[in-house]
């Protein structure tokens, strides 16, 4: 059974709010990944523009089902089922799997990754460590207009350390940007969903991270304190996100080791799936196109990983076919 391509699964910050009422809701929302040292090499060089443009895609909810495309590829989201539908729009054929399958899987992927990662970088596990986290919260004052919404920037900082330590000694940074709505109850819905399927797949902690996010929780061990600190924190503020940006770095002596250039990036196999595949063969022409570079980070510290989400366009309606896979399509 597939798992969903990196690109198909980008983590989307999901604030805790739960409705009442279930509306329906159509959008089409832009995500970039980027990953930064040998990883993102690798992934830069399979992914052409898709890694450096992002990829936009279009989100239909109605009721318990979520219907999500991207180009010619889509995935259908059956909460009341706990089901997932796989479809190739071009072939006309799709494939399914449980909930269950689809958890097993990536359990078994992340496995795999923090083994490699840790045969790779020849580190011990980190397992037994204690970690201390601190946060920061705060609303910028920054306001601006996103797909026909008045939007203000919160910025949420988290910081994890091992206990008795500095950031400085070893630890990382999450910093994520947040452009919150207090007018978009359609969003909000999608949010709402995303969080439902989330905690059913996963479970409350990982209710923000798809399969990217789970891969590079198993190479950086300490993001998943953020994660979950972050899920916390989040579903304090009130609105709806339409724009995120997450910033992950490691600082002392994990930004020594995270940046290392000597070492392949590890799990590769496991972190791409069909990515390198699938975005390989779409984006042929563009692999010789060179990747812009990176703002520089502040001394003592490596940026590993930055999301961007941004929402382009908000409807609110939905038909039925919007979220039922197309007649004539055949299982494989």
């Amino acid at each position: 059974m597939k798992i969903r391509p990196l690109l198909l699964t980008v983590p989307a910050v999901v604030l805790g709010t739960a409705l009442s009422l279930h509306a329906d809701v159509k959008t089409q929302e832009r995500t970039l990944i980027r990953f930064e040292g040998a990883l993102g090499r690798v992934i830069n060089m399979f992914g052409g523009r898709s890694t450096r443009d992002g990829v936009v895609s279009s989100v239909a909810v109605k009721g318990d089902r979520m219907f999500t495309t991207i180009d010619q590829t889509a995935e259908l989201v059956d909460l009341a089922e706990e089901k997932v539908y796989q479809i190739d729009l071009r072939r006309k054929q799709y494939t399914v799997a449980t909930f269950a399958e689809v958890r097993k899987s990536m359990e078994e992927a992340m496995a795999k990754a923090t083994a490699d990662a840790e045969k790779q970088q020849g580190r011990k596990s980190e397992d037994g460590k204690e970690y201390e986290v601190d946060v920061d919260v705060k609303t910028t004052g920054q306001s601006k207009q996103i797909a026909g919404h008045d939007t203000k920037e919160s910025v949420i900082s988290i910081t994890v350390r091992e206990k008795g330590k500095t950031v400085e000694d070893g630890g990382m940074v999450m910093e994520t940007s947040l452009w919150l709505a207090n007018n978009a109850p359609q969003l909000a819905e999608l949010n709402d969903f995303r969080m439902r399927y989330a905690q059913k797949l996963y479970g409350p902690m990982m209710a923000q991270a798809g399969q990217g996010m789970t891969q590079a929780m198993a190479m950086y061990p300490m993001m998943k304190d953020a994660m979950a600190r972050f899920q916390a924190e989040s579903g304090k503020l009130q609105g709806t996100p339409l724009s995120t940006v997450m910033k992950v770095q490691l600082a002392g002596t994990q930004a020594e080791s995270g940046s290392s250039g000597n070492n392949e990036a590890p799990a590769v196999g496991g972190l791409l799936g069909g990515l390198g595949r699938r975005l390989g063969r779409r984006n042929n022409d563009d692999k010789k196109e060179e990747t812009p570079a990176a703002t520089p980070d502040a001394p003592g510290r490596t940026t590993v990983l930055t999301s961007t989400t941004e929402t382009l366009q908000v409807a609110p309606t939905v038909a039925d076919i919007d979220v039922t896979i197309p007649a004539g399509f055949q299982k494989r």
